[in-house]
C-alpha cells in the first residue's frame, strides 16, 4: 500500500502576520494528527496555504513536521508554484528534510494548455526520488485535466497518484469505473471534497484528502475505517452528524472553517494569511456549534 492511500490530514501551518511559520505551532499540530492515528499527513496543502508562504518558510514548516513525527507518519508536502524550476527546488527541497511524497497542483497565472501541464509534471516529477501526487484541483487552480493528459501522466515516473476533485453528483461511481478502466487505474485515486469522502471510500477510492482530519483526526479516522470495511451505518451515522460542517465548508471554503474550529477546539491561535480573513464572529459560532453536533457522543 502506498503513503497515498487511506486518510491523509491536511492542516493548516501556522504563520505570523509577516508570513513567518510558527515551527512550534506546526510540530503540535502534527504530532496531534499522529498520535490520532492518521495514515499520512497533507503538509503544505491548500488548506496549509502554501501559496502564501516564501521557499524558506515552506521549508522551516518542513523541517519542524518531519522533527515533530519522527518518521511515525508519512509527510506528503505539496510543492505547487507558478515556475517549474521553482517547483523543482522546492521538490529537493522536501526531500533533503525528510518529506515522504509530494503533491502538486498545476499553479498558474497564464492559463496552462494540456501540453504545457504535462512538461510541467515531468519536470518536477524527475526532480527527486520521491513519489509524486497529481492535485487536480480544477475550482481553484481553473484548470481540468483532461482524461488523455492524465493518461499520460500515468506512464511518468515517480507520478503514483492523483487527488481528485468531487465529481457531479450521482456520478462518483461511475467516474472511479471510468479512471480505473485505462492507465489512470494504476494510479492510486483519491478524493478531496470532505462531503463525498465517504461515499468516495465506499465507491472503492483509495484515499481521503481530508481537511476534517486536519482538526478532527480521530472523527475523520472512524469516518474512515468505517468506510474501507463497508459500515454503512457507520457512515450513515457521522454522515448526518457532519451535515452542518459540510455546509459550512460549501459556505465560506473548508479553509476558513479549519482555521475557526482549530482556533474553537484550543490547537492553534493562527489567523489566515491576508488578505483571506477570519470568519466574523457570528460565522465562528456556527462553525463551534457544527463541531459540538458532529463531536456529540463521538468516541
Amino acid at each position: 500500500m502506498s503513503i497515498f492511500h487511506g486518510l491523509s490530514a491536511f492542516p493548516i501551518t501556522p504563520a505570523d502576520a509577516h508570513g513567518t511559520v510558527d515551527v512550534e505551532g506546526v510540530a503540535r499540530l502534527t504530532t496531534y494528527l499522529s498520535a490520532a492515528g492518521v495514515d499520512s499527513i497533507g503538509l503544505l496543502g491548500s488548506t496549509g496555504t502554501y501559496a502564501y508562504l516564501t521557499r524558506a518558510e515552506r521549508r522551516r514548516a518542513i523541517a519542524a513536521a518531519v522533527e515533530s513525527v519522527g518518521g511515525r507518519t508519512p509527510l506528503i508536502v505539496g510543492i505547487g508554484t507558478l515556475r517549474t524550476d521553482d517547483a523543482q527546488a522546492l521538490a529537493r527541497d522536501a526531500e533533503a528534510e525528510g518529506a515522504d511524497g509530494l503533491l502538486m497542483a498545476p499553479v498558474s497565472y497564464t492559463p496552462l494548455t494540456q501540453e504545457e501541464a504535462y512538461q510541467h509534471y515531468v519536470a518536477v516529477a524527475g526532480a527527486t526520488g520521491l513519489k509524486l501526487c497529481i492535485y487536480n484541483n480544477p475550482g481553484t487552480t481553473h484548470f481540468t485535466f483532461g482524461m488523455e493528459l492524465l493518461e499520460r501522466l500515468a506512464d511518468v515516473p515517480n507520478i503514483a497518484a492523483v487527488k481528485m476533485p468531487p465529481p457531479p453528483e450521482g456520478t462518483l461511481a461511475d467516474e472511479l469505473s471510468r479512471l480505473r478502466a485505462g492507465p489512470v487505474g494504476k494510479l492510486a485515486i483519491g478524493c478531496s471534497g470532505d462531503w463525498i469522502a465517504a461515499e468516495a471510500l465506499l465507491a472503492g477510492y483509495d484515499g481521503w484528502f481530508s481537511v476534517l482530519g486536519g482538526f478532527l483526526p480521530h472523527l475523520a479516522r472512524t469516518l474512515t475505517t468505517a468506510a474501507q470495511n463497508g459500515d454503512h451505518a457507520t457512515v450513515l451515522h457521522y454522515g448526518q452528524k457532519l451535515r452542518p460542517l459540510w455546509a459550512l465548508f460549501r459556505a465560506f471554503g473548508s479553509l476558513r472553517v479549519a482555521y475557526a474550529a482549530l482556533n474553537h477546539l484550543g490547537l492553534s491561535e493562527a489567523t489566515p494569511p491576508r488578505p483571506i480573513l477570519p470568519l466574523p464572529e457570528p460565522d465562528q459560532q456556527r462553525v463551534a456549534e457544527a463541531l459540538r453536533a458532529c463531536c456529540e457522543n463521538t468516541p
